[in-house]
């Protein structure tokens, strides 16, 4: 009996009394005494109401909990002022940081935002951006997706869509990235200036982005005269997928004085298992990561790191969206922006001869 009075006195507060009835237009307006149309007014905002009445309105609706039904209102004014986010792996910071921005830039225009998580899997992206259609979104913001060119063709022809922090250009949607190569050609620029030439790169594995970053790194070791000692390690992108490729580089005999790897995921993990080694970062090894996320510039990691601008790029994501639903069809929108090379604390001269076994 108790629990049942408790129950029902907590529906009463959450407007839900009768049940699963939920207050409607003509609970609010009974309660504040006026009639449904104005109650409607007021739920929309509108000029024509006096304070007066639009404070009581507002009371009565706290009081009874009353939410406005949105589906009617979507169905009414054929909007849903909402945009979809495809993210491709919610473990990894970097795709959070540019929803930061989407988030950002979207509620300085009015849209409300929803999230699903691809899983890194592009039959779970299909999935979610059926469900985004299905939620009659008005454009998707798609960041790091797999999605093949036929699947997106097929999505964009649907609503507006565009792709983040792809690494590849589609021809059925517009894009916002980075320069990939460009940031690869940085990392090996600089282990190079620092006296390296035994430079690896552990590769991203099915990452969207990973073929444009070994070919930045391919570029930039033929451009340091280094071409012969190109050597790419297939990896992955994130943390576990560093762990045996370190194991088979530090059993060589030559190991590398310096790597350089897809992400900063794929780098804490290497600098975890060098640690394990007993081997110094930058001492022995020095380490490059690509992201600049947050995680790069913790104390014990002070990874030195290529950034993307991840906060631009979830906001240039959405004024793209909304330039495409303004102008309509229209000739692919590309923006590339620039990488910087964020120096911390993981790199360094290479030591005299070979990294030394501890």
């Amino acid at each position: 009996m108790v629990y049942r009075a408790r129950r029902e006195m907590s529906n009463r507060t959450l407007g839900l009394t009768g049940g699963m009835n939920r207050p409607t237009m003509e609970d609010v307006a009974e309660r504040a005494k006026v009639s449904r149309a104005l109650v409607s007014l007021v739920i929309n905002d509108s000029p024509q109401v006096s304070d007066e009445k639009r404070r009581s309105v507002l009371r009565a609706a706290q009081e009874l909990g009353y939410r406005p039904n949105l589906m009617a209102r979507i169905l009414a004014q054929q909007r849903t002022h909402t945009i979809g986010v495809l993210v491709d792996d919610f473990r990894n910071p970097f795709f959070g940081e540019v929803v930061d921005g989407i988030e950002a830039e979207a509620a300085e225009h009015g849209l409300r935002v929803l999230i699903l998580n691809g899983h890194r899997d592009a039959g779970r992206e299909l999935d979610a951006v059926e469900t985004f259609l299905q939620l009659r979104v008005e454009g998707m913001a798609l960041v790091g997706a797999r999605l093949g060119d036929d699947d997106l063709a097929r999505a964009g022809a649907a609503a507006p869509c565009v792709m983040v922090a792809s690494g590849t250009v589609h021809p059925g949607a517009d894009s916002v990235g980075t320069d990939d190569r460009r940031g690869a050609e940085l990392a090996v620029e600089h282990l190079a200036s620092l006296g390296h030439t035994r430079i690896v790169h552990m590769d991203g594995g099915r990452n969207a982005s990973a073929a444009k970053r070994r070919a930045g790194y391919e570029s930039g070791m033929r451009a340091a005269g280094l071409d012969k000692l190109i050597d790419v390690r297939p990896a992955g992108d994130d943390e576990a997928d560093a762990l045996a490729v370190i194991d088979d580089l530090l059993a060589a005999d030559v190991p590398p004085t310096a790597i350089f790897a897809f992400n900063d995921l794929l780098a804490a993990g290497a600098l975890n298992r060098l640690a394990d080694a007993d081997m110094a970062v930058p001492g022995d090894v020095s380490l490059v990561g690509f992201d600049n996320t947050f995680i790069s510039a913790l104390r014990h990691l002070s990874l030195t790191t290529v950034n993307q601008p991840k906060l631009d790029m979830g906001r240039l994501a959405v004024r793209t969206l909304l330039e495409r639903l303004s102008d309509g069809a229209g000739r692919p929108i590309r923006h590339t922006l620039a990488p910087e090379l964020v120096l911390r604390g993981t790199t360094g001269p290479p030591a005299n001869g070979s990294p030394r076994h501890r």
